[in-house]
């Protein structure tokens, strides 16, 4: 497993496109850090940057990986080799490059620039979010054997996590203002992994005023131990559960 990873790794570092993923973020990062002395500004940019980007490639590019690999994957298939040894192979060896893209393109010039709470939270948000979609990317490729089926369900996801899901939640918002939503709201945060690391680092920024009554109900809960803990832990099993359920159906496929 751990030499199907680092071959997957070597390969990566070799196409040179998470290379220039690394060096584009961080371009972005310390352009801003250097543009403005208000590092909180600073840190509410690279949040944007963080909640949008940095999963749109994660998915994107783990899903385009898995199936221009597929050559790759049937000749390990045809080897004495588990295929549940194949899959966390590859997870291993894609997400560690992805991740290590965020740690270097964006920890390392928050760690220079603006090293503190918040500064940790974004670190650690977004290591997770790298996580959780390089395995929902893999839920979706295992899904399916076209590539293009494939990258499609993958940018579906990702505009659901991003867009739709708001969407959703304002429409609910709407429909039953007149029934108390507190405990429901906190609840329906656990199926977004963005919204998940949003809610912790804009919290951490103290900025929670600006986002009204819901704000405040953010503050009380997610501001405590228990809130922490249940996002982080929510943040972990979105990065856990879609990779266990694509190799059960690695398991069973048809190649």
């Amino acid at each position: 497993m751990f030499k199907i990873a680092k071959y997957i790794m070597l390969d990566i570092i070799r196409s040179k496109v998470l290379i220039a993923y690394t060096a584009l973020l961080a371009l972005i990062s310390l352009s801003i850090f250097m543009s403005d002395a208000d590092v909180t500004k600073g840190l509410i940019s690279i949040t944007t940057i963080v909640m949008i980007i940095v999963p749109l490639v994660s998915i994107v590019y783990a899903t385009t990986y898995y199936f221009n690999a597929s050559e790759f994957t049937e000749l390990l298939v045809s080897q004495p080799i588990s295929r549940s040894d194949i899959l966390w192979g590859k997870f291993i060896g894609i997400a560690s490059s992805i991740l290590g893209s965020y740690l270097i393109g964006i920890c390392i010039p928050v760690a220079l620039f603006a090293f503190s709470s918040t500064g940790l939270m974004l670190m650690l948000s977004g290591c997770l979010l790298s996580l959780s979609f390089v395995s929902l990317a893999f839920l979706a490729s295992t899904k399916t054997r076209d590539k293009a089926k494939g990258i499609g369900m993958s940018l579906i996801i990702w505009f659901y996590c991003s867009i739709i899901f708001d969407a959703i939640v304002l429409l609910f918002l709407f429909s039953f203002s007149d029934y108390p939503l507190e405990k429901v709201m906190i609840a329906l945060t656990a199926f977004n992994p963005i919204d998940l690391a949003r809610i912790l680092i804009l919290l951490q920024l103290d900025i929670s005023a600006l986002m009204g009554y819901t704000g405040a109900l953010y503050r009380d809960f997610f501001g405590s131990g228990s809130g922490i803990a249940f996002s982080l832990i929510f943040q972990i099993a979105w990065s856990v559960l879609p990779i266990l359920l694509a190799t059960r159906t690695f398991k069973k496929k048809d190649l």
